[in-house]
């Protein structure tokens, strides 16, 4: 999925009440397995001036990069994040390793040849999903709308909730960008 749809999912689904620490722990976990790939391909990109091809067809599928990848995005690291936040009963590390793990979840379902593996550091397994949230090829163009809508569901419920008016706005925001994003799916995908 888009960062921008997991951060409205995360702090739907764990940002209760959506604002101050707790809301803040749903948009760390939910960003935070996403956002090595910002960096590495935003420097790589914008300050090394690597082309866009290069970054996104080798260096992705590097065994340097899939290994930052996995890092941050193991099950095994946020459910023990999760674990340690319930044994000590620290709800901001609660919410946030609930959101990072959700955020997991999703991508697990949804990264058709472009996943990650997930279990490190047992195992260097990446699940190959029949299903991708971006490649046509993969039933992009019944996942792009499904998700829309699920992002839309998700800025109501947040609005419902009584967020303060800079979440408001925030949010509206990435809801927005969701939304152009899955336009551009269809339309070059």
């Amino acid at each position: 999925m888009n960062t921008p749809a997991h951060l409205l999912i995360g702090a739907a689904a764990f940002a209760r009440p959506p604002h101050g620490r707790v809301l803040w722990a749903a948009l760390l976990g939910s960003l935070l397995p996403d956002l090595s790939l910002y960096v590495m391909a935003g420097t790589s990109l914008y300050v090394l001036g690597i082309p866009p091809s290069v970054v996104f067809d080798q260096l992705y599928f590097s065994d340097s990069w899939q290994t930052v990848f996995a890092i941050d995005n193991s099950f095994i690291i946020w459910g023990t994040a999760l674990l340690v936040g319930m044994w000590r009963g620290w709800q901001v590390l609660i919410v946030a390793a609930s959101a990072g793990l959700l955020h997991l979840t999703m991508d697990f379902l949804l990264h058709a040849g472009d996943g990650r593996p997930q279990f490190w550091p047992i195992s260097d397994w990446v699940f190959r999903s029949p299903v991708s949230y971006w490649d046509s090829n993969h039933h992009a163009l019944w996942v792009a709308p499904v998700s829309a809508a699920a992002c839309v569901a998700c800025y109501v419920v947040l609005w419902r909730r009584g967020m303060p008016a800079w979440a408001k706005a925030f949010f509206a925001v990435l809801l927005m960008a969701e939304l152009w994003v899955a336009r551009q799916w269809f339309l070059f995908f």
